[in-house]
Parts: structure tokens; C-alpha cells; sequence
């Protein structure tokens, strides 16, 4: 089974402190993918420092082949429990999606993780099992594409606690909330936002705890060509638009004179819509069998802002609803981030004849650039990016 793992999540640190009690980790091999949530004792920088320890121990440990019980075991040798409290000095989460469709789930101490499958809530049979003292439950089960978990610290049952909640926004109360706005389409950032957003509300801007979602979706892999620029030699113009062309998935052209080759060399029209979405980003054009074609460096640049923003922890649901506009930036980077899991770069090193007045900045160099920051962007996402230059 070939399967793309998403993940995303959002945390908010409890209010006057500089550091979240809450630590994720993310780890992804050959084999499958690991995410660990792990919530230490307390807050600030002990709490980060636990929870720092716990994730890195269990997620090392596991995306290197050992079993939960060594990794527990591990935790339980190097960070002894609180003596004052006789409770545990970190809880976790874990789950381990293989690529076959196998997955692993195990939980301490944290929320249960919600899981939603097509749209509905589904329950994981669990297994209790004691190891070195601690009641772990475990689940083993097998995902399909669509499938949906979240994971989450405490801090978000404890929204609204003693104020705008009596008792916080308990677990059966956030599951409400997610049956009634989850959609299919919908990506792990933006349910992560949505639920982190919730929490900050109810804790009216204050939190009372260290507050985490983490959004895990399943999908089908989907790749996605970009093509920038004109190849160095001319002669090479018809062979790389073939290869780009023989890719499957989406496809994207960006640059005027590389559409206007992708053009000639299909022998498809390329018509230029003349409706300026944002005035700042060039207008968009179409050419049969391309899904978009835009202009190069400012478009370009556009979209990386875009990316970067997309991944920022200052971004908020509104920065995130700007994908869906129509210019060609806000397209380019919706496809790459929200549906693209293999992207495929066709790089072409060819000066803009447009620019060789030494007056006028050359914008190779910059289109280079932006090209390498897209990539390790989405290299950062988890998604595979390769690279090919003419």
C-alpha cells in the first residue's frame, strides 16, 4: 500500500512562560512514520526539558527498531518519577503509521486520540499492558487513506476550566466540536489551527496549561512537476518538456518564456487571463494539459512567502483560508502544501534574455534561490522533492 503521512501540529505555552511544557516529535524512515507527543510534569523549562527527553528517547528509539518496551524502560532508567507527586514525570502519545498500512498506537496518561474515518469517530480496540510499572495502552489496527487522528496534551481538556467552562472543555465536548466541523478535504494543519484556536479562546488569550494538537492524516500520494525556466541549450527544450510532460499527477509552468516553450514544443495554445487577483502577483495563463502556468521570480518569491507563512506559529486560520484565492501564488503554494506529497522540480539555468542588460538585476541567481528555499520547505513538511537541473 503506498501512503503519504501528514502531520501538523499547534501549541500554545501556558500563560508567562517562554517555554512549552508540551514537546512533539516527528520522525520519519523508510519504513513508516513516528510521532510522538510527549507532556512533562509541570510547566516551563523542566516541563520542556522532561518532555524534550521523553519524545527524543521513544522516537530515536523506535525509528531505530526497538520495541516500546525498551524505549519505556529507557524513559523509566533516566528520568525516575517526581517523588513529591509519586506521578509520572512525563506523559506520551505515540503513533507509528507503517507504509504497508499497519499502525501502532500507544498512550500514557495523555487523552485518548481521537480517530475519525470517514467523517465519523471510530473506536481502536485497546489492550492494557503494565510495563515497568506503568499501564500502558496499546493498539494495533490498519489505516486507510482519509483517515484522520489527533492527538492532544492535556492543557486542551483543561480549556475554560473555572472560567468561560466550569469543568474545561472535556473530552466528549472536543470530539463534538470536531464532528460538527470536520470535512473530508480538510488537511491536519487546518484542523490543528482549529482546535488550538478553540482553546486560546476559551482560555481567553490566558492559558492555564501548555496546550498541544497534533493532526495526523492519511492520504494517497499525489505527485506534482514544476518546471522553471528554459534549459541552458535550446536543442534540450523538446526532451525536457517531454520528460516533464511523461510525469504523472499535477503540473506546473513557471516563468513566461518556459510556458512559452511548454507551449510550442505541445503545439497547445497559451492563453494569458488578463484578471489581476492581487495586484502585486502577475496574472496567470492557460495551456491545455498544464494545470497552472505563471509568471517566474515574483510569483515565485510570492509563493514562498506564502509556505513560510503557511508554517509559521504566528499563522492563523485567515493566513491559512488565503491559499483558496486565485492568483497564481496562493494556487501554486495550495498545491504544493496541500495536495503535492512528491514533488518533482525540473530546474532550467537558461539567463532571461529579458534581464542580460547589466543595468538590470539578472534574475537566475534569484530564481535558483527561491527554487532551493521551496524545496527545503517541503522537504521540512515530510514530502519528498528531487531536483533536476538543465
Amino acid at each position: 500500500m503506498s501512503l503519504f503521512v501528514e502531520t501538523s501540529f499547534e501549541s500554545l505555552n501556558k500563560y508567562n512562560e517562554e517555554l512549552c511544557g508540551d514537546k512533539i516529535e516527528i520522525m520519519r524512515n523508510e519504513k513508516s512514520v513516528i510521532v510522538v507527543l510527549a507532556d512533562g510534569l509541570g510547566s516551563g523549562v523542566k516541563a520542556n526539558i522532561l518532555a524534550t527527553l521523553t519524545s527524543k528517547i521513544i522516537g530515536t528509539m523506535l525509528v531505530n527498531g526497538e520495541n516500546i518496551e525498551e524505549a519505556v524502560e529507557t524513559i523509566a532508567s533516566t528520568l525516575p518519577e517526581c517523588k513529591e507527586r509519586g506521578i509520572a514525570y512525563s506523559t506520551f502519545s505515540i503513533l507509528q503509521i507503517f507504509n504497508t498500512g499497519d499502525a501502532y498506537l500507544v498512550e500514557f496518561d495523555n487523552p485518548s486520540v481521537f480517530f475519525v474515518r470517514k467523517g465519523c469517530f471510530a473506536d481502536l480496540q485497546k489492550q492494557q499492558r503494565n510495563i515497568h510499572g506503568k499501564v500502558i495502552n496499546e493498539s494495533r489496527f490498519t489505516v486507510v487513506p482519509g483517515d484522520m487522528f489527533i492527538m492532544t496534551s492535556d492543557g486542551v481538556m483543561h480549556a475554560g476550566i473555572g472560567g468561560t467552562l466550569n469543568l474545561g472543555w472535556q473530552w466528549d465536548n472536543v470530539k463534538e466540536y470536531i464532528q460538527r466541523v470536520y470535512k473530508q478535504e480538510m488537511t491536519a494543519k487546518n484542523i490543528a489551527k482549529l482546535l488550538l484556536s478553540v482553546c486560546d479562546n476559551l482560555y481567553m488569550q490566558k492559558p492555564g496549561d501548555d496546550t498541544t494538537v497534533v493532526a495526523i492524516k492519511v492520504r494517497k500520494p499525489l505527485q506534482v512537476a514544476v518546471m522553471v525556466g528554459p534549459p541552458v541549450k535550446r536543442s534540450e527544450d523538446r526532451y525536457v518538456v517531454n520528460r516533464f510532460m511523461d510525469e504523472k499527477g499535477k503540473k506546473i509552468v513557471c516563468g513566461g518564456t518556459t510556458s512559452q516553450i511548454v507551449s510550442r514544443e505541445l503545439g497547445k495554445a497559451m492563453v494569458t487571463n488578463f484578471n489581476y487577483f492581487n495586484p502585486s502577483i502577475p496574472p496567470t495563463a492557460e495551456i491545455e494539459g498544464i494545470d497552472l502556468a505563471t509568471e517566474g521570480v515574483l510569483t515565485l518569491g510570492k509563493t514562498l512567502d506564502y509556505i513560510k507563512m503557511y508554517e509559521s506559529d504566528q499563522s492563523t486560520m485567515k493566513d491559512i483560508l488565503k491559499l483558496n484565492r486565485k492568483d497564481g501564488a496562493s494556487r501554486m503554494a495550495k498545491i504544493l502544501l496541500e495536495q503535492g506529497t512528491k514533488i518533482h522540480f525540473f530546474v532550467g539555468r537558461a539567463m532571461n534574455p529579458a534581464h542580460q542588460n547589466p543595468d538590470l538585476p539578472l534574475d537566475l541567481s534569484i530564481k535558483l534561490k527561491l527554487v532551493k528555499e521551496i524545496a527545503k520547505c517541503l522537504e521540512s513538511m515530510g514530502k519528498e522533492v528531487r531536483m533536476e537541473y538543465y
